[in-house]
């Protein structure tokens, strides 16, 4: 009973046996997995036969004999001593019966392996390691038993510009020193195109400005995320000896306590700590 045999009051297995699923790995780019798309795969799997409909027979209709192996008890039984031990019949499988004629073409299973191509919806706002469940686009069943699900995992591709969390975008954007000192208008990049941040007079390296709704949209749901701007001021490098001097001019025109208030902070906690050792 315990194999399912038909000794003792036991049933036989059903000749329908339920197909596989199976996994696809999908790699998409950021752009994608924000708005949404559409995805052909192309995936090996087994079909129904067409020649004998899924019957596993020549000539299409289901015709079984008892497995002669097992006598149609779909177990097989071996002794040794005192010990009697059963287990599932290597012919039928525990169904107990086989087919008479089997079809040339499957030989006998009902299914055949090709090569498929599935059309699929990506929702927005999927990230790495989403999951969509396909019913009924696995492996088909023996002889015609249900058919399995195709499972998709997403890859979401590094992108050369974003940074993805949950739902929020981020990116860093040099900026001249000029600019920063100044103050103005900064274009940066979105998923929808040229966005204009403006800075205000004296940017500091490392500030954080934030897009509303530039984000990536929420799987579930209307919520959509924010974009995360955050500025690198650039240093000049190579300066020539007239910008140099001029340089020079305009840092010692700087009045430290007002427009340096880090540093001189710094330099004074420093100086106090440096005192003590």
């Amino acid at each position: 009973d315990l194999f399912g045999g038909a000794g003792r009051g036991g049933q036989k297995r059903s000749t329908k046996r339920p197909g596989s699923d199976l996994r696809y790995d999908l790699d998409i780019t950021l752009e994608e997995a924000a708005k949404g798309c559409t995805k052909k795969l192309e995936i090996e799997r087994l079909v129904t036969c067409k020649t004998c409909h899924g019957t596993g027979a020549r000539d299409g209709k289901e015709a079984f004999k008892s497995c002669p192996t097992c006598q149609g008890r779909g177990i097989i039984t071996q002794q040794s001593g005192f010990f009697v031990q059963q287990s599932t019949c290597p012919t039928c499988h525990g169904t107990g019966e086989i087919i008479s004629d089997p079809c040339p073409v499957c030989r006998g299973e009902g299914r055949v392996r090709e090569d498929s191509h599935i059309t699929i919806r990506i929702p927005a706002g999927v990230a790495t390691g989403s999951q969509l469940r396909i019913a009924g686009e696995g492996d088909a069943g023996v002889h015609g038993g249900p058919t399995g699900d195709l499972h998709v995992f997403i890859d979401v591709k590094p992108h050369d510009i974003f940074q993805r969390e949950g739902n929020d975008l981020s990116c860093t954007v040099p900026v001249p020193l000029s600019l920063a000192v100044s103050g103005g208008r900064l274009k940066v990049p979105t998923l929808e195109g040229a966005a204009t941040i403006k800075l205000p007079e004296g940017t500091q390296n490392g500030m954080i400005f934030r897009l509303r709704g530039k984000g990536v949209k929420a799987l579930r749901g209307s919520d959509v995320g924010d974009m995360l701007v955050e500025v690198e001021v650039e240093i000049p490098s190579r300066l020539t000896k007239e910008q140099m001097d001029k340089l020079n001019a305009f840092a010692s025109a700087l009045d430290e306590n007002r427009n340096q208030p880090a540093c001189v902070e710094f330099a004074d906690k420093a100086a106090r700590y440096l005192k003590g050792k």
